[in-house]
């Protein structure tokens, strides 16, 4: 595998793997997608500005425009994970980990919305709609994770299916907003959870005061052994 010889190819081992390479150009891509999208022209911009050959960074995105977009994301998973340690998020309230971990991502995307709204524009075609639910689900999980959830039963799958909304919805208003520091986007967040908190308040609430309701099998059961 030839590099060129760039100041910036320090970043990469002497023999990168093709994962390593994709994760080193992940960024540059997404730097210089605001302004082509998720085109080859901007990887072999990338791959100019990380001194990688323009045929050995395609093929560390043989599914083109989609595992780019894939790969910016896996590294803005990566950066939010070393960002928010467990250490930290341990002292906190669920809602306020929760709130942590978007804010983060909000803070590590700022710099390439446009390249964002690429990103999102993309996975809403048709043919991507599984991909871009699969990337969704994989940050719920993550964020879920990270907050210390170790739900097994369905809440484990409610959970991050609440959160994957939250998300995409903040998302949203985050592409399109103008106030200082994504003030807007940020009360957005807190109102979303805030509302989710609610729910599950509620949800806990009507599991408490629930009543038994008779078991036919118990009953029958009890028909068979009089004595349980």
């Amino acid at each position: 595998m030839v590099m060129a010889q760039h100041p910036s190819a320090a970043t990469l081992p002497a023999d990168p793997t093709l994962d390593e390479i994709r994760a080193a150009l992940a960024p540059f891509v997404a730097a210089s997608a605001a302004f082509d999208g998720f085109t080859t022209a901007t990887l072999d911009e990338a791959a100019d500005a990380l001194g990688v050959d323009h045929d050995v960074a395609r093929l560390a995105f043989p599914g083109g425009a989609r595992d780019m977009v894939d790969a910016w994301f896996a590294t803005i998973d990566t950066a939010m994970a070393e960002r928010c340690p467990a250490e930290a998020l341990a002292t906190m309230k669920i809602r306020e980990r929760i709130t942590r971990l978007v804010e983060t991502r909000i803070d590590l995307l700022a710099a390439n919305r446009e390249s964002l709204r690429r990103a999102l524009a993309l996975l809403a075609l048709p043919g991507n709609a599984p991909h871009a639910a699969k990337l969704g689900w994989r940050a719920a999980d993550l964020m879920w994770r990270l907050a210390g959830d170790t739900a097994t039963d369905y809440n484990h799958y409610s959970k991050r299916a609440i959160l994957t909304g939250v998300y995409g919805s903040t998302m949203a208003v985050f592409l399109n907003d103008e106030s200082e520091g994504f003030a807007g986007t940020r009360a957005f967040l807190a109102r979303r959870i805030d509302n989710v908190m609610r729910f599950e308040a509620w949800k806990h609430r009507r599991a408490a005061h629930r009543i038994e309701r008779p078991s036919l099998a118990r009953f029958v059961g009890r028909l068979r052994y009089p004595g349980r």
